[in-house]
């Protein structure tokens, strides 16, 4: 079997090799190395890889194949789901609390997961890719206090998810639903979910061949970005 390609660190060189060359197994593992800086992360995902590794592992950078992926018009809400939107539970917010939502979400435990993939390296990166106007989070808020959200990355016009975290039933749903919603009106074509989980399933994501992916974000990632950094209030559908 190859071995994963090796990235030197701060070479100034952002390109990665060509996806196709990821192993099959693990997952889809493509190289090993280099860092975490706003260029390299973009042509990252640009190019259809992210980054998933933890503290005590060298960088790592993935393309699985399959991708699961959800189109924004596509998107599944359940009946007790409704039900909860309907009672308006939450209030729904954009770039209201970022750095709250990516330290909730490294915080928060997960079943089948020892500790948390949002290290400090990642924390930070990501911190500064929303202050250069790319990561946005979204934010579910019961009685003044955030119970819920999610986080990820704009490029064109495609939303590239990261991390979701919930302390309430339904908390990160209801702040996913504004949000596709919102993006669909905007124009918004493709929201990338990286891996299968139950709870994106759910929502209506899926798995398409990782050629197609590449396909879609060759056509979708040049437009200008929809979002903006300022703070949305109360998020309506």
């Amino acid at each position: 079997m190859p071995a994963p390609y090796w990235i030197e660190p701060n070479s100034g060189d952002v390109e990665f090799p060509d996806v196709s060359l990821a192993l099959t197994e693990p997952d889809g593992l493509l190289a090993i190395g280099g860092d975490l800086t706003s260029r390299r992360l973009l042509s990252a995902y640009r190019s259809g890889i992210f980054p998933w590794y933890s503290e005590d592992q060298p960088l790592l950078w993935w393309s699985p194949n399959p991708r699961y992926v959800l189109f924004p018009e596509q998107i599944k809400i359940s009946r007790s789901l409704r039900k909860t939107l309907r009672q308006q539970k939450f209030t729904i917010s954009i770039n209201r609390a970022f750095d709250e939502v990516i330290q909730a979400c490294a915080e928060t435990p997960r079943a089948g997961q020892d500790g948390t993939w949002i290290t400090s390296e990642m924390y930070n990166a990501y911190t500064q890719l929303h202050r250069d106007g790319y990561a946005h989070s979204v934010e579910a808020w019961k009685d003044n206090k955030l119970v819920g959200g999610l986080y990820g990355i704009e490029i064109g016009k495609v939303f590239f998810g990261e991390s979701m975290f919930s302390k309430q039933t339904d908390a990160s749903k209801a702040a996913f639903v504004h949000f596709v919603k919102h993006l669909h009106n905007l124009g918004l074509e493709l929201i990338d979910c990286q891996v299968h989980t139950a709870h994106l399933e759910s929502l209506g994501a899926l798995p398409i061949p990782r050629n197609q992916f590449i396909q879609l974000l060759n056509k979708f990632c040049d437009s200008e970005n929809l979002l903006s950094n300022d703070p949305v209030d109360n998020l309506a559908i």
